[in-house]
């Protein structure tokens, strides 16, 4: 009886092991963000968050619904790389005096950067992330 469970106790730990060690891995890798962009204000009060990892996958997010997990089509991340190679993030810019703003901030490379107005080569890559909400982010 004994040997019995000297050899089912390491089979069962080996078989436990290798199933944990492959979504700790899947998670690893999604969680290698590439590019976030964070949208916020206006009347409408909105708050919409698109996080694209580095595997093509994307986490949408608004203020009301649910976080939507999707994985953009090889164009749209070929696309959207070929626009963060022309990304230059500068400097935040202070929040203009009334109301009706919309803020956008973007993080990239280790940057974090928030503008009320939208540089030009800031416009492609929001045009992206936007199409991405868009298409993908279905509310309940």
């Amino acid at each position: 009886m004994k040997s019995w469970r000297i050899t089912l106790l390491p089979a069962l730990l080996l078989a436990l092991g290798m199933g944990a060690a492959e979504p700790a891995q899947a998670v690893t890798e999604k969680t290698r963000t590439l590019v976030t962009l964070h949208k916020e204000g206006g009347f409408a009060g909105l708050n919409d968050q698109v996080i694209v990892y580095t595997n093509g996958c994307v986490r949408l997010s608004r203020r009301t619904g649910p976080t939507v997990d999707e994985c953009l089509t090889e164009t749209e991340m070929r696309t959207l790389r070929a626009h963060l190679k022309n990304l230059r993030l500068g400097r935040s810019e202070p929040q203009p005096q009334g109301a009706d703003f919309i803020k956008y901030t973007i993080a990239y490379r280790g940057t974090r950067v928030s503008r009320y107005t939208l540089p030009s080569s800031w416009s492609p890559v929001v045009r992206d992330l936007e199409k991405a909400m868009e298409k993908y982010w279905e509310p309940d």
